[in-house]
């Protein structure tokens, strides 16, 4: 295989491990909660605790990597978080839970920039380099269809802590591979990641730019509804009488949906509009929500992967109409903002919905989330007109 290849192949493995781990952790939610007695708000800290960690030290992991080099810290990253997730396997108490989720949270807050920067270096060809990154993403939603399936399973026949030390010694053997496979490759410098905080500091340069700030808030509500949602999704079907195998089947479907999604709504967005494309998708999320609220559990898997689509179909719309709302010089910072609004959001939302259901029900919070995604389409007025 050539240079290229091989980081592109360390690349998607990563990307595949990382996020398949982190959307496995659905699965665990349920069980968690009888097992250490906790209420929905600390259930929801706890995918706060990981989601927080990963989004927050994106940048610092950019400013890192520029002193020991991508590769290494790619493979540190990785390391931490499959033993994390490993070491999961003998949490005894919901602290401990807590600690190994804010580490895991930090292994993978290196996969995202690392990856995409090496496969970048990897293709300055802009044709090839676009491939290569399409590829990269797709691997990641193997991942979220691939483990939580094979969580799901393993717990049905073992246990949830056999399941999470099996999937821990998966991602390990992942980083022998990952070295393997870049081992005698040269660090490449960073350029990309050189001087983050400039993004940061110059965010307000342009903060007229009211079209991108109501871009960037259809982001934070969507994401925190996808967040959200996904970490109570289980608790619902476990209501309707589904079986973990079946929680790890539904999660898979909907999961399946959210890779259809990203080419269906591009394709959407290419021959109806962007404006229209996220109305309709927002739409079809409150009516989804809504339904596998109020359905018997086998109509409920039927809309799974519906639902899937809408949620994640949207966000790559969102994020593909970036560019188009400022200028190439501003481009990267847009981005940067984008990006931390819209992880933020998805991370503290688990734990805010999850304070509601512990004080008005679980049913009623999930209601809240379902017309709290409608607050998107005042915000795309201000777009009408911004898209070719």
């Amino acid at each position: 295989m050539t240079k290229g290849k091989n980081i592109l192949f360390a690349g998607c493995l990563a990307h595949l491990v990382h996020d398949g781990l982190s959307d496995m952790l659905y699965i665990f939610f349920p069980i968690w909660q009888v097992q250490f007695s906790l209420t929905f708000a600390e259930i929801g800290l706890l995918k706060t605790l990981f989601s927080g960690s990963l989004a927050g030290f994106q940048v610092p992991a950019g400013f890192l990597a520029s002193r020991m080099g991508e590769v290494k810290l790619l493979l540190l990253g990785t390391l931490l978080t499959s033993a994390a997730i490993f070491l999961l396997g003998w949490a005894a108490a919901p602290m401990v839970v807590g600690c190994l989720l804010v580490i895991g949270g930090l292994g993978s807050s290196t996969q995202h920039p690392l990856s995409s920067s090496l496969i970048s270096s990897a293709y300055p060809d802009k044709t090839e380099r676009r491939t290569a990154l399409s590829t990269f993403n797709v691997a990641g939603d193997f991942g979220k269809l691939l483990l939580p399936a094979m969580t799901a399973l393993l717990i049905a026949q073992y246990n949830w802590m056999t399941a999470s030390r099996f999937l821990g010694m998966l991602g390990m053997m992942s980083v022998v591979v990952i070295f393997l496979m870049t081992k005698n490759m040269g660090q490449p410098s960073s350029t990309n990641e050189e001087k983050p905080e400039t993004a940061a500091l110059g965010c307000f340069a342009w903060k007229g730019n009211q079209s991108f700030w109501s871009l960037s808030m259809i982001g934070v509500i969507d994401s925190a509804t996808r967040m959200g949602f996904l970490t109570f999704f289980p608790f619902l079907l476990q209501e309707k009488g589904a079986q973990v195998s079946l929680v790890g089947f539904a999660l898979s479907l909907v999961f399946a949906g959210g890779a259809a999604g990203k080419y269906i709504c591009g394709k959407l967005a290419t021959k109806f509009g962007i404006l229209r494309t996220v109305v309709t998708t927002e739409m079809i999320t409150t009516l989804c929500i809504l339904g596998i609220l109020f359905l018997p559990l086998e109509p409920v898997l039927l809309l799974s992967p519906l639902l899937g689509v809408a949620l994640n179909g949207t966000s790559s719309v969102l994020y593909g109409s970036v560019p188009e709302l400022v200028s190439d010089e501003q481009c990267k910072q847009a981005f940067a903002i984008f990006y931390t609004a819209t992880i933020g959001s998805g991370a503290i939302s688990p734990f805010l919905y999850g304070l509601a259901s512990d004080i008005v029900g679980i049913k009623i919070a999930v209601i809240l989330i379902a017309f709290v995604v409608l607050l998107t389409l005042p915000l795309t007025l201000r777009l009408r007109g911004k898209f070719a």
